[in-house]
């Protein structure tokens, strides 16, 4: 029996050897072998399917108990595999559970930070998250400009174009994903500053496609680059683009389905300038895409904080602001990927805290993601047709967020 009467259980698969020598020290030591600030209980494990387990982990903070919901998944299991989870579109936010239930998933964990509020009078959000996506191997968005995102202060030396996702390979790893691409019109060729972003640097040029939805893209012109809420321009075009040449112009943002066979570009000051040239019938070639810090191609990736580099936490954490937070990292040599959400019910966790918890948990390489009321862990109990929330009361509300990692499992 381990601290407080509770069952300490060792059956999950490749758990790291600092994990396994954490649990022995527990046992032995009692809560003398934890800081005083991060002392652990586990619950017994269960196994949602071969490969993935649930289980969750108490720890003492000063603030009283945290609660910290897991899975693990170990990816060299031919049939487990993890991806990300949305509604479908770039622009739109579903609960997370519907998210993991429409896809199929054992297990998931919401995502990235997004825009989740107006920050100008009578610009309606977007729900589109703050950082670069790729679900299922398709480029998705790149990221907004920094001032623009939505999120706590980013760690030291952190970017928005960082991410957590899977590689082609099977293995979960960090990366940085940045958008190249341009538009070549009559008068020149011009670098893009966006794609499927809500946010457009100032006097950039944003593409968007198929992939974006019918939310209104008026939001990318507005606030700059050093704040947010600051008005939206004054200065602004938008052109549709269908099968090389212009099929449409506008001198409002619009909002609206966008074909398979054509893209909008919104252009703000200089950007807009360009575009404005622009007439029904005029040839525009349009090419864009995510390049990644990394050799290997992702297969899903989110954006999120890196808290945990290279078996590290990440200097400069904060170690006094605590909330309810959800993290994923890489284990293993990226063999295994943790999802974790904290209980919403119980104590949170700063930074420092979080980054030492996934330490604990063998994890080398892992991120912050949105957390407070979108931190959600969902999972689906064996024998049962769909997931339920773990980390949450019945009672509580599921916010709509964009997306999530999820975790599956072939039959």
């Amino acid at each position: 029996m381990g601290p407080h009467g509770q069952k300490v259980v060792n059956a999950v698969s490749r758990l790291s050897r600092r994990s396994a020598w954490a649990v022995v020290a527990a046992l032995l030591l009692g809560a003398a072998a934890w800081t005083a600030a991060q002392q652990v209980t586990l619950d017994e494990r269960l196994e949602l399917a071969p490969g993935v387990w649930y289980w969750t982990q108490d720890v003492e903070t000063p603030r009283g108990v945290a609660r910290a919901h897991i899975v693990q998944a170990d990816l060299t299991q031919p049939h487990v595999s993890a991806d990300l989870v949305y509604p479908g579109h770039v622009a739109q936010a579903l609960p997370l559970s519907a998210m993991a239930a429409m896809q199929g998933a054992v297990a998931a964990v919401n995502g990235d930070f997004f825009n989740i509020s107006a920050t100008q009078p009578g610009v309606v959000p977007t729900n589109a998250p703050v950082g670069p996506a790729i679900a299922g191997g398709v480029e998705l968005k790149a990221a907004v400009p920094t001032r623009q995102r939505f999120g706590p202060s980013l760690p030291l030396g952190a970017s928005v174009e960082d991410v957590i996702g899977l590689g082609t390979d099977g293995r979960v790893r960090l990366g940085r994903l940045t958008l190249e691409g341009h538009i070549t019109t009559p008068s020149g060729t011009y670098a893009l500053g966006g794609f499927n972003q809500y946010a457009l640097p100032v006097d950039g040029i944003g593409v968007f496609d198929v992939h974006w939805g019918v939310a209104p893209r008026k939001r990318a012109v507005c606030g700059n680059d050093n704040r947010r809420e600051d008005p939206c321009s004054t200065e602004y075009f938008e052109v549709r683009v269908r099968e090389g040449r212009v099929a449409a112009v506008s001198q409002e943002p619009g909002a609206g389905a966008i074909a398979e066979n054509e893209v909008v570009l919104v252009g703000r000051e200089a950007g807009a300038r360009i575009l404005a040239a622009l007439g029904v019938g005029d040839p525009v070639q349009v090419a864009y895409g995510l390049v990644s810090s990394v050799e290997v191609p992702f297969v899903f990736a989110v954006g999120g904080q890196p808290i945990v580099r290279d078996g590290k936490a990440v200097l400069g954490l904060d170690n006094l602001t605590a909330a309810i937070r959800s993290a994923a990292g890489a284990a293993d040599g990226g063999n295994t990927l943790i999802l974790l959400a904290l209980d919403r019910n119980m104590a949170g966790m700063t930074y420092a805290e979080l980054a030492r918890l996934l330490l604990d948990l063998g994890v080398h390489d892992g991120v912050n993601l949105d957390g407070g009321g979108s931190s959600t862990l969902v999972v689906r109990d064996p024998g049962q047709p769909t997931v339920t929330v773990k980390n949450m009361l019945p009672t509580d509300a599921q916010r709509a967020i964009p997306n999530g990692i999820g975790i599956f499992v072939d039959p």
